[in-house]
């Protein structure tokens, strides 16, 4: 029998499809204050380096918004981006459901039910950039690009 790969589904989808990408071990509570930025600090880069995943319903449908930890998700901003009208955080069981991962943890990449991801724009004047690699305490450093190949995003300026 073979052997199922070990790891997050972020992290096997990364080496199935061969990117590159290093993995980042932290400690942070998941209800710290500022939480993005302790995570920032606790890895040692630049908070403008390091993206949250949240999932949102635009018009009643789930998508994925990526942006810094330094700002905030322009809601309103989502909706366009998403084609819609309106948009509002996921209640977090609709979030953990539907991503497979659990609140610190959620990972844009291999979530269970992929959804349609919009990534912030500021993200294209980065090399690399740093995203929750599918659980608490993990993060995966990769390439914008990457990240939007293998989510299919939509860049557009979500961030506030």
């Amino acid at each position: 029998m073979a052997k199922k790969a070990a790891g997050t589904p972020a992290t096997v989808l990364l080496t199935a499809q061969k990117v590159a990408h290093t993995l980042h071990t932290y400690e942070v509570d998941a209800d710290t204050p500022d939480y993005g930025a302790r995570v920032a600090e606790a890895i040692g880069v630049p908070p403008e380096r390091v993206f949250k995943t949240l999932i949102a319903a635009v018009d009643g449908s789930l998508t994925t918004a990526v942006v810094p930890v330094t700002g905030d998700l322009d809601l309103k901003a989502l909706a366009h981006a998403a084609g819609g009208k309106r948009a509002a955080l996921a209640d977090r069981a609709d979030a953990e459901r539907s991503s497979g991962y659990v609140r610190g943890g959620i990972s844009p990449l291999g979530q269970r039910r992929r959804l349609p991801t919009v990534i912030d724009d500021s993200v294209m004047a980065l090399d690399l950039m740093y995203v929750s690699a599918g659980r608490r305490g993990l993060q995966v450093a990769l390439s914008p690009d990457d990240l939007v190949r293998l989510t299919a995003a939509t860049l557009a300026h979500i961030r506030t």
